[in-house]
């Protein structure tokens, strides 16, 4: 038998049993993981959100599992067919495969062939020729023929033994798990153009003639390859090795079918019977195993490729929203724009929209003095200190209008920052927006959110569906529940990192927090609309519908600022108050002087308050808090400065050292925004001197890097990058010629506005010219 569901899980993780069924229990009872992670450590022996993610993963799977089991154990039992030996393989499967082969013999299904033929009593032939294949074939099929069965002559009859002994041999659990296995080792996806499809299909044209083994290939590839194949311009198929060879080599026998004959006791050993059975195992392998088998595994590339690119979007998310923040400052959010203007938003230090405003400074109006009145009048009328520009067209032109701005007007002392507009006009075009500002042009309402995005990057990004923001690779090829569930557990746990200030935080980032719903989310909302702003966490208790339950897991992440009690501005739960006021006893100092005065803090032992239901891990964790209340877990804010005269791609120079943002990181290398309206692509190789396997490792979405500029490509608007300082410029840029390298999907994102990015932020088209390929075989190099 095999071992609890709980071990499983311990041993997978590589924690104890225990920490698993305890935290088993917790979620269970309902507790959320952000709760679990930061306020039950004593309880699961300080399993992090990621263990519990993958647990609560894991689980899910292992209950399905165990459901599916009890179902197959009984059908084959109401068949009566169920034996000893064959209970004991179902109940030990580890796997849903294993469980579906061995069940596939007794699953219900259509009435096939084989079925036909055994009902037309044929089966005793086909089993008499494969225990005895001295018998000859033709004479025994004459014993069998059955008219009214429509079986009228021998071949007809042979034709049924041969179904029948087909089922069986494709029906054989362990055959299938060896087969399986060795098409997993041997097995490469292959690509090919569809005839007639080569220039309408030249962005996969690296694919037009490939090969990869399927256990190896990166997600990318795989994604790639897939879009190719739905999009009707490659072939993607499952082959063996031996298959390829095969095209230059003398053909050699293939090795499934040699498994499936030795599994059967089948030898050429010239007896009358050999060759039906030989034919038999051929037939089986064309038409049953290998058709089975090869969707089977391809299914499993695209799932592993979804995983790893669900895995990188959620990483990039979390980046994002966990960017340093610029605080509370008076910003104008300006969303540019050429024919239909530039819109000015200013919103105050909380995100309250104060002004707005549209300016004409480029073609066809060119109204730049008159823009940078406007600019410099409402800055100084708002006291605006930050301006946040959108990166989307004319977004450089507008840069510099600002920068003009503040040359003309050095006693304003703006501070100028170009920010992601990426999912600016979703929220612009939501029904949240339209609520918030019903009267609003869908374009002030960008601005206002761009604005809001540099106070506070996580608080206005939770108002977008995280799939709009466009941080990923692939993402509309991979399944769209998975990667919804991925990202929202992604953001759940952002936003309880942080935590809120229940007085000013909106619904949607309300909703996010553990315990909450939209629900309960918009009544606190209305309760303090209604009753002004909670003086204390106890307050929220006489939320309509927020019972003890909720108030429990949700309390410790609502912050309440300037309220009655000072820790109700902390991360420390109300549940550990009582252990707070026995520290107060012991410094005879009221709790308003110990937080934050770390020397005092740190005179304390930690172990002195430890019982049976706090332990050193929860005790800890408020003496950092009593040491650095409210501490934000984000990085100091930075921002890069983009070089002045670089403004598109074709002022790029190989050689240039320039600064940029990461944009987007994906398996295969970084993307940065340098300020030209296209990300440059610094591959995995060029990230660092030394070996990188996971470019997350070195870089995050958010992060201000320096780059040097390796090539450019102005007929593709390809940029290859290095941050590798001593990595030499390619030189010469031919763009007329294929990429010799095969395979090599750079997969990069578009930057918004682009044409070419109609349907994903990722592209499947390689580079071009010989020049850039050579460049990105360098990178690779």
């Amino acid at each position: 038998m095999l071992p609890p569901i709980e071990q499983r899980i311990a041993s997978e993780l590589g924690v104890r049993p225990a920490q698993v069924n305890a935290a088993i229990a917790l979620l269970d009872e309902g507790a959320t993981v952000p709760f679990i992670a930061r306020y039950r450590k004593e309880v699961t022996g300080e399993l992090d959100d990621t263990q519990l993610r993958n647990l609560e993963e894991r689980l899910t799977y292992l209950r399905d599992l165990e459901d599916r089991r009890s179902a197959i154990v009984a059908s084959i039992d109401e068949q009566g067919k169920l034996t000893p030996e064959l209970r004991a393989e179902v109940m030990n499967a580890e796997t849903k495969q294993r469980l579906e082969d061995l069940y596939l013999p007794y699953k219900q299904k259509r009435r096939t062939k084989a079925q036909i033929a055994r009902e037309a009593g044929i089966e005793p032939l086909a089993l008499g020729l494969l225990a005895d294949p001295m018998l000859t074939p033709e004479e025994e099929a004459g014993k069998y023929i059955n008219l009214e069965a429509g079986f009228a002559d021998s071949k007809a009859v042979l034709d049924g033994a041969r179904q029948i002994l087909m089922e069986k041999f494709a029906e054989d659990a362990e055959l299938l798990g060896s087969l399986r296995e060795y098409l997993s080792e041997h097995g490469l996806v292959r690509s090919t153009v569809v005839e007639g499809k080569e220039t309408e299909g030249a962005k996969f044209r690296d694919w037009f003639d490939f090969a990869e083994p399927v256990t190896s290939m990166p997600s990318h590839r795989a994604l790639a390859l897939l879009r190719g194949r739905n999009e009707g311009m490659l072939q993607v198929s499952l082959v063996l090795d031996s298959e390829l060879d095969e095209e230059n080599l003398k053909p050699s026998p293939n090795p499934c079918e040699q498994r499936i004959a030795v599994r059967f006791g089948i030898k050429p050993q010239n007896r009358p019977a050999d060759k039906w059975l030989g034919d038999c195992v051929r037939w089986t392998w064309k038409v049953k195993v290998y058709t089975h088998l090869e969707l089977e595994l391809m299914n499993e590339l695209r799932e592993r490729a979804e995983e790893e690119a669900i895995r990188v979007f959620g990483r990039n998310l979390k980046d994002l929203l966990l960017a340093a923040p610029a605080g509370q400052h008076v910003t104008m959010g300006v969303d540019p724009g050429i024919r239909t203007g530039c819109k000015l938003a200013i919103v105050d230090a909380t995100g309250k929209m104060l002004d707005h405003a549209t300016i004409y400074p480029h073609e066809p109006r060119c109204d730049w003095d008159g823009s940078m009145s406007t600019i410099a009048r409402l800055a100084a009328k708002h006291q605006v200190t930050l301006v946040a520009i959108g990166n989307g067209t004319a977004s450089r032109e507008t840069d510099k209008l600002v920068q003009d701005v503040m040359k003309r007007y050095p006693e304003a002392r703006l501070t100028k920052i170009v920010v992601s507009e990426a999912g600016a006009s979703v929220y612009s075009a939501s029904e949240l927006a339209a609520k918030e500002f019903p009267d609003l042009d869908v374009s002030i309402r960008g601005a206002v959110s761009i604005a809001r995005r540099l106070q506070d990057p996580l608080a206005e990004l939770v108002k977008i569906d995280p799939k709009s923001i466009g941080v990923g690779q692939y993402q509309h090829d991979v399944s769209q529940g998975k990667l919804a569930r991925s990202l929202d557990a992604v953001v759940e746990d952002c936003v309880n990192a942080v935590g809120v200030d229940v007085n000013t935080a909106s619904v949607p980032l309300l909703t996010r927090i553990s315990g909450l719903n939209a629900s309960l989310a918009t009544n606190i909302v209305q309760f303090r609309d209604t009753n002004g702003a909670f003086k204390s966490r106890d307050q929220l208790k006489k939320v309509p519908r927020l019972g003890d339950k909720t108030f429990e897991q949700a309390a410790g992440f609502l912050r309440v600022s300037n309220g009655d009690n000072p820790l109700d501005a902390s991360s420390v739960h109300p549940e550990a108050y009582p252990l707070v006021e026995k520290i107060i006893v012991d410094l005879k100092k009221p709790i308003s002087e110990i937080m934050g005065d770390s020397r005092l803090v740190k005179s304390l032992s930690p172990s002195k308050y430890t019982d049976e239901r706090f332990g050193l891990p929860t005790v800890q964790d408020i003496f950092r808090e009593l040491e650095k209340p409210g501490r934000d877990p984000r990085p100091e804010f930075k921002t890069a400065t983009f070089t002045d005269g670089v403004e598109k791609v074709s002022d790029l120079r190989p050689g240039m050292i320039l600064e940029g943002v990461v944009t987007n990181v994906a398996a295969f290398g970084a993307f940065i925004d340098i300020g030209v309206h296209q990300d440059g692509l610094v591959h995995v190789s060029a990230l660092s001197n030394t070996f990188v396997k996971d470019p997350h490792e070195i870089v995050k979405a958010g992060q201000v890097v320096k780059v040097k500029v390796l090539e450019v490509d102005l007929q593709r608007q390809r940029i290859a990058l290095t941050m590798r300082m001593g990595d030499e410029p390619t030189q010469g840029k031919r763009n007329d010629q294929a990429p010799a390298n095969r395979g090599n999907n750079q997969g990069r994102p578009q930057r918004p506005g682009n044409p070419m990015n109609q349907q994903s932020r990722s592209s499947s088209q390689p580079p071009a010219g010989n020049a850039m390929a050579a460049a990105f075989a360098k990178l690779k190099g």
